[in-house]
């Protein structure tokens, strides 16, 4: 099992360790329902640095990111970022993704910390244009500070302007007397922050000095079931649940991230299940009666037939009520429509909803 450079910093401050994906990561601090309203109303600061980071770089780089990935990264310019996934020859995903332009013919791809051995093999297995590959891995940490009050929080730590880093745009800079480091106004809560990338050596110094000046904006701590939670009420998917080896882009609603403007892994695929539309598609649903849905429930027709199952589910903190996500047949997709979710062999009724299920 792996640790966390942070490990001990955590343990001083209550977290409850549990392994995840071959580390030692803090599931949770003072308690999941408070660290989620910390979250969506103050500042709240994740350690996350069990993610994944490549380096690729050279001329082609560019060309073996088209080719694995989905959207379409030549529209990116230097300070962005883009979201995408990467087909895996059979119509399903080897990983969702975030892509950073870092300068021309460089980009760092952030990986999920449980797929990142198989995403290199899989990268690597693409690689025939020689582009330089560098897995960072090992040699980041990675620290989300997110909330509403994020920006003001941390603006005393960096001499550039925080407020002006627009959503999914980044700045190489300094921060927390850190040089170089990277400031991504990018997140997984829908509650505006940053991420920060710097490296293992440099993180204990910067975390204490994000604790530190965000005392007074009420930051804490805050672990992975809060994460969970947060990602949830946004819709946002989480790799092992809603989307994985077996579920198309296109059934995930990630179509909008899926360009056909190029030619990449699965495209001719993809373009057929777009013309002749999906069987299945994954919905968002909120209880009508009382029940709290879970991963690999049972969903249900009105007549108890079996028409998918839930991906992930969780009781909202924000709006007190059960919410999810699942895959269904198409036929029962539309929004509005009732649906019942087996808890313990009954069927408990819910309704498809619309995203994100948490409106500030």
């Amino acid at each position: 099992m792996k640790k966390l450079t942070l490990n001990d910093e955590h343990i001083a401050m209550g977290g409850k360790m549990v392994p995840f994906t071959g580390y030692e990561m803090p599931v949770q601090f003072e308690g999941v329902n408070a660290e989620h309203e910390t979250v969506r109303n103050a500042v709240g600061v994740f350690d996350v640095s069990h993610m994944g980071e490549f380096l690729l770089t050279g001329p082609a780089a560019i060309d073996l990111i088209q080719k694995v990935s989905t959207n379409d990264a030549s529209t990116l310019t230097i300070g962005r970022a883009q979201y995408s996934c990467m087909p895996n020859g059979k119509g399903g995903i080897v990983d969702d993704l975030i892509i950073y332009k870092i300068k021309d013919e460089q980009y760092l791809l952030v990986v999920n910390a449980s797929n990142i051995e198989k995403d290199w093999d899989w990268i690597s297995s693409h690689n025939s244009m020689g582009v330089e590959m560098r897995n960072l891995s090992d040699e980041y940490s990675l620290l989300a500070i997110q909330g509403p009050k994020a920006v003001e929080a941390m603006q005393s730590l960096s001499s550039i302007d925080l407020s002006a880093i627009k959503y999914y745009h980044f700045e190489v800079a300094d921060f927390a007397g850190i040089e170089h480091v990277i400031i991504s106004a990018t997140g997984y809560t829908g509650s505006g922050g940053f991420e920060i990338y710097c490296k293992n050596s440099e993180v204990k110094e910067v975390y204490a000095k994000v604790l530190e000046a965000g005392a007074a904006f009420g930051i804490k701590p805050i672990g992975l079931a809060a994460r969970d939670t947060l990602r949830l009420e946004m819709g946002f998917c989480l790799y092992g649940n809603d989307i994985d080896e077996t579920t198309s882009p296109l059934e995930a609603g990630l179509g909008w991230i899926t360009k056909f403007t190029k030619d990449f892994i699965d495209a001719d695929f993809l373009a057929k299940q777009k013309e002749e539309g999906v069987k299945r598609k994954l919905i968002a649903f909120e209880m009508i009666d009382r029940g709290i849905p879970r991963h690999d429930y049972e969903i249900q027709d009105a007549k108890g037939n079996k028409i998918g199952h839930v991906t992930s589910g969780t009781m909202s903190p924000s709006m007190k009520i059960g919410i999810g996500l699942g895959y269904v047949t198409v036929e029962n997709a539309g929004m509005d429509t009732e649906i019942f979710i087996s808890i313990r062999d009954k069927g408990v009724k819910a309704k498809v909803a619309k995203l994100p299920f948490y409106k500030k």
